[in-house]
């Protein structure tokens, strides 16, 4: 088939992605292309796309180009609902993630905070994206090949390297705010806490601790126990610097 020309136009933060930083990019084009692999050739994961205009209508990512196209892109935001809502492509309430190895301060202010988030430092990329299909979860991650690949649905690229602001990223960009729920999770594996006797877990503390606590909290999967230490009180700190960001976020 002749070339032809398609025309992106790339929408509020979708720029962040783009080496040029240009708005606009003009693709030349020889074959029969799906829009998402048309999207993709520039930078931008699929994951981070919410709308896509061809010629002023809405479509999905399936949507095959063969000839001169205007094509608008446009990220999630929070005014999704106005602007062809019912042809949105991203979830918003995601309550379950899978982090990969690099964001190991991120998924401790997430379990935090109650936030489900699986997380193995070594796993491979193929063990995440099969954690994604086999358990319904979002990615996070820096790696936006990752994003990329045809089995994620949905995911997230972290913009920030910093722990809190990348936490604030994931509670704003999934509505999480709903969702949390303050030591309520392990921190280590992940499962869920369970109040429990002290006498049922005294063989496992510290002379001072069985002597100056009475309530503890054990992890239903790895048996961790927890209670309200000197720990603790860091920990309520780092919540309370997480609550008072969203306090003064104008999206909340």
């Amino acid at each position: 088939m002749m070339p032809f020309s398609a025309e992106l136009t790339f929408h509020g933060d979708l720029s962040f992605f783009l080496k040029s930083k240009k708005r606009r990019i003009e693709r030349r084009l020889s074959e029969r292309t799906s829009v998402k692999d048309v999207i993709e050739a520039c930078g931008i994961p699929h994951t981070e796309v919410d709308l896509i205009l061809v010629e002023g209508d809405p479509v999905d990512f399936a949507r095959v180009v063969t000839t001169e196209s205007k094509i608008d892109i446009y990220p999630f935001t929070s005014n999704r609902h106005t602007l062809f809502p019912k042809d949105r492509l991203q979830v918003l309430q995601i309550r379950k993630f899978v982090a990969d190895g690099h964001l190991g301060k991120l998924i401790r202010d997430l379990r935090l905070l109650g936030i489900d988030v699986a997380y193995d430092p070594t796993a491979e990329d193929r063990q995440l994206v099969a954690a994604v299909l086999d358990q319904q979860r979002a990615l996070l991650t820096r790696d936006r090949r990752l994003l990329m690949h045809a089995a994620v649905r949905h995911g997230y690229y972290l913009r920030s390297q910093y722990p809190l602001e990348q936490t604030l990223e994931v509670l704003r960009r999934f509505d999480l705010r709903p969702a949390i729920s303050p030591f309520s999770r392990c921190l280590r594996c992940n499962a869920l806490l369970e109040p429990v006797p002290k006498e049922r877990v005294i063989d496992q503390l510290q002379p001072l601790t069985r002597i100056h606590y009475q309530n503890f909290r054990r992890c239903s999967a790895c048996g961790q126990v927890y209670w309200s230490g000197s720990h603790f009180e860091k920990l309520q700190k780092r919540i309370e610097t997480i609550q008072s960001h969203l306090a003064r976020d104008p999206a909340a």
